[in-house]
């Protein structure tokens, strides 16, 4: 049997300490610049001093890991294995992905990047369904392919609680932000297909909740009815500095949709985070291979 080890980011939520107890699974930690000085995510930046400097109005900005980092990690990997799965944050929000397409080429497919249209813990749960293949004797190649084909079976809803970092990232214009700031806007952002879109404008949180859950059993009832019958979904929750938000969300999720268990309550992402600021938070769906 072909030994198959996985390579994922921090944009997956999986943290350097889970991955040492996920037996072939690599984590590359994603660059930040931070007031001119480079920090890598849950290297020598946590989650407790990222969000410090956010609200201390840092200059902070992402990029993609070097490509010098990720083939050291390939070569390092294959002594041992003789396969990796790539599987980078969805490449409609990076060009990460396609840079990593570029680079496996010289690897005479022992490299294999997967462009699974995922992010945070929908990103977690495809390299969960990868270990899962590779228990099951599937090959490279074929969970490669699954992957990709099962791409689109998930959905996140995000609650924005600030426009300041949208406005920052030049994805709605100051006025837009002045206004939505003086009505108390939150808007709802979706991820659908590995794009990050706008999806409803709540009047305040519990507004945002309700069109979140509501969106989540939309889809539940229509996109994802036939797996939700076979018992293929699971539930996620992801958030932004807001622990006891989350945990709010999860107790009326768990009440409104009792049908489908909800697996994880994650820290989001610092890249995400950047992007959206603190106080959000996520819920999402997800099919699962079993």
């Amino acid at each position: 049997m072909n030994r198959i080890a996985i390579v994922t980011d921090s944009n997956s939520g999986i943290t350097q300490k889970e991955a040492s107890k996920l037996r072939g699974v690599y984590v590359i930690p994603m660059p930040f610049t931070i007031d001119g000085e480079e920090y890598f995510e849950d290297i020598n930046l946590t989650q407790e001093q990222f969000y410090q400097k956010l609200t201390q109005d840092a200059e902070i900005s992402t990029s993609q890991p070097s490509i010098g980092y990720i083939t050291e990690l390939w070569d390092h990997i294959l002594k041992e294995y003789d396969y990796i799965l790539h599987l980078p944050m969805s490449s409609a929000l990076s060009m990460s992905c396609e840079t990593a397409r570029n680079f496996a080429e010289s690897y005479n497919g022992k490299v294999l990047v997967v462009d699974n249209k995922r992010i945070s813990v929908t990103l977690k749960q495809a390299v969960y369904d990868a270990q899962t293949l590779i228990k099951q004797g599937k090959s490279a190649q074929e969970i490669k392919d699954i992957l990709e084909k099962t791409a689109l079976d998930s959905s996140i809803y995000i609650m924005v609680d600030t426009l300041k970092y949208l406005k920052k990232g030049g994805r709605i214009t100051p006025a837009a932000a002045a206004i939505g700031t003086i009505l108390r806007i939150k808007p709802v952002l979706q991820i659908q297909g590995g794009k990050l879109d706008q999806y409803a404008k709540a009047r305040n949180e519990k507004d945002a909740i309700r069109r979140m859950i509501d969106a989540i059993k939309k889809d539940l009832d229509n996109r994802f009815k036939d797996f939700r019958e076979k018992g293929e979904l699971e539930l996620f929750i992801a958030y932004t500095n807001s622990r006891d938000k989350a945990e709010m969300l999860a107790k009326q999720v768990q009440e409104e949709i009792p049908d489908i268990k909800l697996t994880h309550i994650d820290p989001l992402s610092l890249s995400v985070a950047c992007h959206i600021g603190s106080g959000a938070f996520a819920l999402a769906c997800c099919r699962i291979i079993k």
